[in-house]
């Protein structure tokens, strides 16, 4: 597999294409590929909390999931190396299902004798994203009032981690 394409490719989003075709067979994206994210809730998930801090989006955007999992994966490892691991309870909010596809070009020499070009253009699928509308919630973290501290600190490592402009509300 090769590298990923810049998130610049992908943030931005309208209607979502779907294709169509006179064929039944061709309608449908044949194959996506399972979100890269590991954990939904991390942290201790029977206790009761008080506080609830919610990281909002502030931006219309669409997020990959090797971003997600990114952002928590720093906010799950700071929380528990800072208040330990049964004090808060971290979920992931947003779901990626938004199937990205890639049309691959072959470039170079000899390149036009086996690429068709934009016949059959619709694209490989190539990952998952998350579509976020502004105001939309992306991760929560649940805590005493005690660590709240801590938590403003994650939603901020949150929010550079997915490089989009991102809020914390206390719930």
């Amino acid at each position: 597999m090769g590298d990923l394409r810049p998130g610049r490719a992908y943030r931005d989003f309208g209607v979502p294409y779907t294709r169509k075709s006179k064929y039944k067979s061709k309608n449908y994206v044949k194959m996506s590929q399972a979100p890269k994210i590991t954990q939904y809730h991390s942290g201790n998930l029977s206790r009761e909390f008080e506080k609830k801090l919610l990281i909002v989006s502030q931006t219309t955007r669409q997020i990959r999931d090797n971003a997600l999992e990114a952002a928590r994966i720093i906010a799950n490892k700071y929380l528990t190396d800072s208040v330990g691991d049964q004090n808060f309870h971290l979920v992931v909010v947003a779901y990626p299902h938004q199937v990205l596809r890639e049309h691959k070009l072959a470039t170079g020499a000899g390149a036009d004798r086996f690429s068709s070009g934009m016949q059959k253009s619709f694209g490989k699928p190539i990952g998952l994203a998350a579509r976020i509308r502004a105001g939309g919630t992306l991760f929560e973290i649940r805590l005493q009032p005690e660590h709240l501290g801590h938590a403003k600190i994650a939603a901020t490592k949150i929010g550079k981690k997915l490089g989009i402009k991102t809020r914390s509300i206390l719930a």
